[in-house]
């Protein structure tokens, strides 16, 4: 059973609440997680910018546990850091997360423990690119060992907004939500990688907000040969811009060059289309820096085959 604590559930809950208003859709920065969210009048930041375990003190359990995405080259401090995105897409049903340090008896670990004991949920700040997170919630510490250092968290269904208390779920809910984490981890390491290969460009316009950018498959991810979640697969585009790529009303083919439709070319309907869009005819790509990262120009040939079929 949770031991649910009134006031610590009320402020679990106003954080939730504040965090679905903040990320809307996005990865959370760092400001994001310290902005965090009020309660009777003071800021209560998500995270400990110090540490990956919070509890602030003012509730009764632990609110947060983080994982950072390294940088390239930069010290990986803990073994969970190289692994919890592969156990994720591997179908784990729990994920491993590292202790501070060697004590288990540290503040911090008991913290952990005493989650899992009052069975509470907590948030999952889990890195997608440095510096970059998307929140799990609700996430459950079902396991925790001394001897290994080491808790393990398991995933369970979106809590209503009226919810007042939760319980780590059964397996065969953990096993659900994982898969459901693990495709929302895919699109969102994959929109980042791919955003920040062009710098948070669209590739076709060059608009530089990312809040408008979609990460664009070239071909889809349903396709075992090509359609690897790989940059050279993909494309950074304005919302508008993808949506007439999947329509094949605009097409590029391998040499980087942009095509718009005949059906599409004969509208006249203002500035949005005639220099948003038909202005792009003949243009080439926007391309990353560096040479991988370019799309890929087999997998441009067997999309441009579907454009050119359907004009």
């Amino acid at each position: 059973m949770s031991l649910v604590d009134p006031v610590d559930a009320a402020m679990r809950q106003a954080a939730i609440v504040e965090l679905e208003r903040r990320a809307a859709g996005r990865p959370l920065d760092a400001d994001d997680l310290a902005a965090g969210f009020r309660w009777q009048g003071e800021r209560i930041p998500f995270v400990n910018p110090q540490r990956g375990i919070f509890k602030p003190r003012v509730m009764r359990y632990l609110l947060s546990v983080r994982t950072v995405f390294p940088r390239t080259g930069a010290r990986v401090w803990y073994d969970d850091q190289r692994r919890v995105h592969e156990q994720i897409h591997a179908g784990e049903e729990l994920v491993d997360y590292a202790f501070m340090g060697s004590n288990p008896d540290a503040a911090d670990n008991r913290w952990l423990k005493e989650a899992m004991e009052a069975q509470v949920p907590v948030i999952y700040f889990l890195g997608i690119a440095p510096g970059r997170y998307t929140a799990i919630y609700p996430s459950f510490i079902v396991d925790w060992s001394a001897s290994q250092l080491v808790a393990r968290i398991g995933f369970g269904m979106p809590l209503a907004p009226s919810a007042s208390k939760a319980a780590i779920p059964p397996a065969p809910e953990r096993r659900y939500a994982l898969r459901l984490v693990s495709q929302r981890l895919h699109q969102a390491t994959f929109r980042e990688a791919v955003l920040g290969a062009y710098d948070g460009r669209c590739a076709i316009s060059r608009l530089p907000e990312r809040r408008l950018l979609d990460a664009a498959h070239i071909i889809a991810d349903g396709d075992e040969l090509l359609g690897q979640p790989l940059v050279a697969n993909g494309l950074p585009l304005s919302k508008v811009h993808h949506a007439a790529f999947d329509a094949n009303l605009i097409g590029i083919d391998p040499d980087y060059r942009i095509h718009v439709s005949d059906e599409l070319y004969a509208m006249n309907d203002g500035p949005m289309l005639e220099q948003g869009i038909k202005a792009m005819r003949g243009k080439t790509l926007l391309m990353p820096d560096r040479l991988v990262d370019r799309p890929d120009r087999d997998r441009l040939a067997a999309r441009f085959e579907l454009y050119r079929a359907v004009n």
